[in-house]
């Protein structure tokens, strides 16, 4: 039996959690949900978006699942997913890319993972104003080769135990030499422990190009903070959206999986939001909890709802009538 907080979210995250949780069920897998609470539903109903009581139950299970939560741009708190990583030491940000048969995109038979670094470089935290009139902002990206090597390190561990051929280190150190030269130099000596694995490196920009002009030349990805940020994005674009596409922090003593996508507050209440990438999610947290009969019963479900195209949400499929529940539902009977 496995604990696990269960954050719902804010807008659709209710409903998309809500499908994910009974398709985990289902699969096999036995977990204990602890429900928690974060993001603006929290702020609002406490005062804040991250209480106690939330951060005091994930020290305890040392797994979240997360659904989309809602931040303020430009202003307001901080992201919780800035300060849940940094918390726990979730340095590692893993997202597959993964074409899907039945879903239409400019491309086939793309298979990226992109390993993003997860506390340090423009996302530390150390931003500031120059001026009273704050009218000039400065913003310090923080790499350390401690850092470095051990995103690095996890991004060739996980090439090697998921049968990936390659690793390509995407940076900017041509201009930025010593932070992105710092991280260049940590990849560059770990790949040394791997020769099992090639080895690839790329300007990130000439990496984006490529990326929309081949696709198929990536394997696994590793890089900094933003610049994997951006990257993930671009791949799951590559595939369909980002309502195919999951997300896991990974630590090495907790884990957090999450839907990568925002919290859609348009949508909210109408019953259509593509639960796929949060239950995706839960297949790479079954796989983490080493449910890896449960994780793969439950892929091959999602795998062939998708594919036949037919019970899918309205994204999925524009004539389709079928909604978030009657989808999850269809994943279940898969499974059975």
């Amino acid at each position: 039996m496995h604990n696990v907080t269960l954050i719902k979210g804010d807008g659709i995250g209710p409903s998309i959690m809500e499908a994910a949780v009974k398709v985990i069920d289902a699969s096999g897998a036995k977990i204990n949900w602890f429900e928690a609470e974060a993001g603006m539903g929290a702020y609002e109903k406490l005062g804040t978006p991250l209480p106690e009581a939330t951060m005091a139950s994930i020290e305890n299970t040392r797994v979240a699942f997360k659904g989309p939560l809602t931040t303020q741009v430009g202003s307001g708190f901080r992201s919780i997913n800035v300060e849940l990583r940094k918390r726990y030491d979730l340095f590692a940000n893993v997202r597959p890319a993964k074409s899907w048969p039945g879903v239409k995109t400019r491309f086939e038979d793309v298979d990226i993972v992109i390993v993003r670094e997860n506390t340090e470089g423009l996302y530390s935290g150390l931003e500031h104003y120059l001026t009273r009139k704050k009218d000039i902002a400065e913003s310090l990206a923080v790499v350390t080769r401690e850092g470095s090597e051990r995103v690095i390190q996890h991004a060739f561990q996980y090439a090697r135990e998921n049968n990936r051929k390659k690793v390509t280190v995407c940076h900017k150190a041509n201009i930025l030499k010593y932070t992105q030269g710092l991280f260049l130099e940590a990849a560059r000596d770990v790949a040394k422990q791997f020769s099992d694995i090639e080895f690839d490196e790329k300007i990130i920009d000439a990496a984006c190009m490529h990326m929309v002009m081949d696709p198929q030349q990536f394997d696994v990805v590793v890089c900094t903070n933003m610049f994997g940020d951006i990257l993930s994005d671009l791949t799951a674009g590559l595939v369909g959206g980002l309502g195919l596409i999951p997300g896991a922090n990974i630590g090495h003593d907790a884990a957090l999986f999450e839907a990568v996508h925002g919290s859609a507050p348009d949508i909210t209440g109408k019953n259509i939001a593509n639960p796929t990438a949060v239950m995706m999610a839960g297949v790479m947290m079954l796989n983490y909890l080493g449910e890896s009969e449960a994780a793969q019963r439950m892929k091959t479900a999602i795998e062939t709802v998708i594919t036949a195209g037919v019970t899918v949400t309205p994204d999925l499929n524009p004539s389709s009538k079928t909604g978030t529940v009657e989808m999850g539902q269809a994943i279940i009977d898969a499974m059975q």
